[in-house]
């Protein structure tokens, strides 16, 4: 399946929604370091409900832990600084969607290592800043997802 990383995630109920989506989808969940809370804070719990068990959840001390774990997979970020459509894009079973933090998304320095065609930005009504972190990761699953056929799933 997919592999989901949140690049220091601030809001605890935005990561455990994100655990939750990844039980019921397959994916694997990454966290990387500094977190905004503990991983057993209980808003996070409450968002993810039972699904914690479910999830294959890894925590990395930092970026480079985390893209050495993922080695020899395509990596898509996504950000606002992209210009790439994800209906573009061809996903493959073990892509990588790498997110930022809520307030200040990904860092610039990540950003240029990946190919233009790699950063991918969701169509918005003109003026908007961002989307919300889980929102964002759903629709990035689901899509790519649905283009697989939603392959093991039922």
């Amino acid at each position: 399946m997919f592999a989901v990383v949140l690049y220091q995630p601030e809001i605890p109920p935005n990561t455990g929604n994100i655990i939750r989506l990844c039980a019921n989808t397959g994916c694997e969940l990454h966290l990387i370091k500094p977190l905004g809370f503990p991983l057993d804070s209980s808003k996070m719990k409450r968002s993810g409900l039972d699904y914690h068990e479910f999830a294959a959840l890894n925590v990395h001390e930092n970026f480079d832990d985390c893209m050495a774990a993922l080695v020899g997979r395509r990596i898509f970020a996504l950000t606002t600084k992209g210009n790439t459509r994800p209906d573009t894009v061809q996903f493959q079973a073990g892509d990588v969607f790498l997110f930022g933090p809520e307030t200040r998304g990904l860092p610039i320095e990540i950003l240029q290592t990946l190919p233009e065609n790699q950063k991918i930005r969701f169509p918005m009504m003109p003026n908007n800043r961002s989307m919300n972190l889980s929102n964002t990761v759903a629709i990035t699953v689901f899509e790519a997802w649905r283009q697989l056929g939603y392959a093991g799933g039922a």
